[in-house]
């Protein structure tokens, strides 16, 4: 099949990592693979480098930015669909907010408008990593996305998610018919994280960090953004700190909230509790987990964020504010999910893993297990290309 697939950015990120782990085993599997991508700014990394020695095309879209802009999306528009002209692809598949826009309203268009039989073909699917209305903005804004999604949904013929989660909030929203989806857990690249670590590797890394071989690390995988509830986990420090000698938080991850965290925690006096890695390439998470002893995450809105099966891959346990997909992994026997907002919960049940290194090791094993064949890439790009074919067969 000739595939093309459409991101905003290739920043580091959840989604885009599953979109390049996608592409890279569809061309491996032998299709005709093209990546459509915006360039990656701002201060959260980028993942031009992964796309290097592959077997599939990468093509930048220079104006496509994160941003609404009338104009710089007016351009890319007609790039995106001058590309797709091109190529003409049995399938267009896009990914995030804007380019799931965009993408889908050019491909439509070739479909329809083309006198050209092998421009009106391409099969449209959609990944939902997560959704850009939620209940942290205002009404009207959530208004504005959702007619914007249902507009582009009527040009989608089907949709994966990334959890159960995301395909319940569309569906509440009245975007899509159920027949339309299917989830597709977000691949990982399991063997760095299933691999066993050395504890010297593990030394090393805690020494970098001036982080005591003695003591309980939760680590924290997260853009120092908004919503990304750093706030939450700084908060709980305060008094678990007092209460645990040896705990120290991991802020692993850059953003625009990165030096407002780093003054905040030395007014708390917690500079010596809580450390920040910057950003870490991918390829380093994997230590960065096994040389901590819990994944705490307490962002307020993710489909389904990869940190957490990445933590019980690697035999953590994990923490996370019960939203959207998050209680698909994590459950009684994984670790704690926690009100959103809930310090007093959090705190709790930090406490608990900090205190008890057993319960720790109970929660990581039973956890590894669990996600093991759920997040493999194969099992991912399967269903992807059965869906694939399904569409072709159908047209």
């Amino acid at each position: 099949m000739k595939i093309v697939h459409i991101i905003t950015r290739l920043i580091l990120g959840g989604a885009q990592e599953n979109t390049l782990i996608t592409c890279k085993l569809l061309a491996e599997r032998g299709h005709d693979v093209t990546l459509v991508t915006g360039p990656a700014t701002g201060p959260e990394g980028e993942l031009f480098e992964q796309t290097k020695g592959q077997k599939y095309k990468v093509e930048t879209v220079n104006k496509m930015i994160r941003a609404i802009c009338p104009l710089y999306d007016s351009i890319s528009y007609k790039q995106i669909k001058k590309l797709l002209r091109e190529i003409r692809p049995d399938i267009v598949h896009t990914h995030s907010a804007k380019a799931g826009i965009l993408g889908r309203f050019a491909a439509y268009s070739l479909r329809h408008q083309s006198q050209d039989y092998r421009l009106k073909t391409p099969a449209i699917v959609h990944t939902i990593h997560g959704w850009s209305f939620h209940p942290y903005q205002s009404n009207l804004l959530n208004k504005f996305y959702i007619a914007i999604e249902k507009a582009a949904a009527k040009r989608t013929d089907f949709f994966i998610s990334v959890a159960d989660a995301m395909t319940e909030k569309a569906l509440e929203a009245g975007i899509g018919n159920p027949e339309q989806f299917v989830t597709a857990y977000s691949a990982i690249e399991e063997d760095e994280f299933l691999g066993p670590v050395s504890e010297q590797r593990k030394k090393e890394f805690r020494q970098k960090y001036r982080i005591s071989e003695d003591a309980v690390v939760l680590i924290t995988i997260a853009r120092l953004f908004e919503l990304k509830g750093h706030d939450y986990i700084i908060e709980s420090a305060k008094e678990l700190s007092e209460r645990f000698e040896n705990a120290v938080w991991l802020f692993v991850g850059d953003g625009n909230l990165s030096q407002h965290y780093k003054e905040q925690v030395k007014q708390l006096g917690l500079a010596e509790k809580v450390k920040f890695t910057g950003l870490l390439p991918p390829s380093q998470i994997p230590l960065a987990i096994a040389s901590s002893d819990i994944l705490v995450h307490c962002s307020l809105r993710e489909g389904l964020a990869r940190a957490l099966p990445q933590a019980l891959l690697c035999g953590k346990p994990a923490i996370s504010f019960d939203i959207d997909g998050a209680r698909e992994v994590v459950n009684e026997n994984t670790g704690f999910l926690v009100e959103p907002k809930n310090i007093e919960q959090l705190t709790k049940a930090c406490a608990e893993l900090i205190a008890n290194e057993q319960l720790r090791k109970k929660l990581g094993d039973y956890g590894r297990e669990s996600v093991k064949e759920k997040f493999a890439p194969e099992t991912m790009v399967d269903t992807i290309e059965v869906i694939y074919r399904k569409l072709l067969e159908q047209k």
